[in-house]
């Protein structure tokens, strides 16, 4: 055996174990999952799971009810959705259509830059600066609010959409775009009509994997949310979010073994499956939008 087929089994066999070390960790944190969450099921039902309103396993009375936590999850990634869906698809057409290679290569970093601030600081921000401004608009809103973090929410995905979707649009080929130049079409004409439709399961791909990050979200909704499971959709006060609700847990004044502990990975679980729905539906319609443009 040459030294050259030794390395290509070196270099295969490292590649080989990386995988394996993936895979591994991934099955090994749903089946920790898995395992925890039927430990609280033994204890509550899953009927009272998922239909119960009240949500206080911290409290004297104690309800299990994950729909106040839902509520406010899907409240603030509605929010951050509704700020960076847009925003994202502008941004996008502009990159894609309108702007120069030079200015293109200038504004892309620039927008990537704000995937790399830590959420932390993106929760004080939210915080200290958005909430206090939103009270001068909104007198009523408060201290601790669904808003302010849905928004910041927004800003930290905006580049994902931003970025994913001006890829979906610049792999549209150019012979669709000087077919609509030829029929008297003008750019904006062509963007709204050709491209965008053409490039359509890309964009929404960008769409539901900025949705799954929202969902995600920890540090944000933690600091600038509040800790108040209610079920509301009022976006001007305090709620909890299932992140939120397991870093509260993950503070270490809930002895380990309990109900109350064993929540954490209940309501992780449920957040796991939302995020795993919302991941393979992207990662299809990515597939898609690949396959279309062969």
């Amino acid at each position: 055996m040459n030294l050259r087929r030794l390395n290509e089994i070196l270099f295969q066999s490292v590649l080989v174990v990386a995988s394996l070390i993936t895979v591994l960790t991934t099955v090994g944190i749903v089946l920790i999952l898995f395992y925890q969450s039927l430990l609280f099921f033994k204890e509550v039902s899953l009927w009272e799971f998922l239909t119960d309103t009240q949500w206080t396993p911290l409290f004297t009375e104690k309800h299990y009810g994950i729909l106040p936590l839902l509520a406010g999850t899907f409240l603030t990634s509605s929010i951050a959705m509704a700020v960076s869906l847009p925003m994202g698809l502008i941004i996008a057409v502009f990159l894609s259509e309108y702007a120069s290679s030079r200015v293109r290569s200038f504004v892309k970093p620039i927008l990537e830059i704000l995937t790399a601030i830590p959420t932390v600081v993106y929760g004080y921000f939210a915080l200290l600066f958005v909430t206090p401004l939103l009270k001068k608009i909104i007198p009523n809103i408060s201290g601790f609010n669904a808003l302010s973090p849905g928004i910041v929410m927004g800003i930290m995905i905006l580049p994902i959409v931003a970025s994913l979707s001006e890829d979906a649009l610049r792999a549209v080929p150019k012979s669709l775009r000087e077919a609509a130049y030829a029929l008297g079409a003008d750019r904006f004409t062509t963007a709204v009509k050709v491209v965008i439709p053409t490039a359509f399961s890309g964009i929404m791909a960008a769409f539901i994997l900025g949705i799954s990050r929202a969902i995600g979200e920890t540090m944000i909704v933690t600091i600038a949310a509040g800790q108040r499971p209610v079920l509301t959709l009022n976006p001007l006060v305090p709620i909890e979010t299932i992140t939120a609700y397991i870093v509260q847990v993950s503070l270490g004044d809930v002895p380990a073994g309990t109900v109350e502990y064993h929540t954490i990975f209940a309501v992780g679980l449920a957040l796991f499956l939302i995020t795993l729905v919302f991941n393979v539906l992207g990662y299809w319609l990515k597939k898609r939008a690949w396959e279309r443009n062969l």
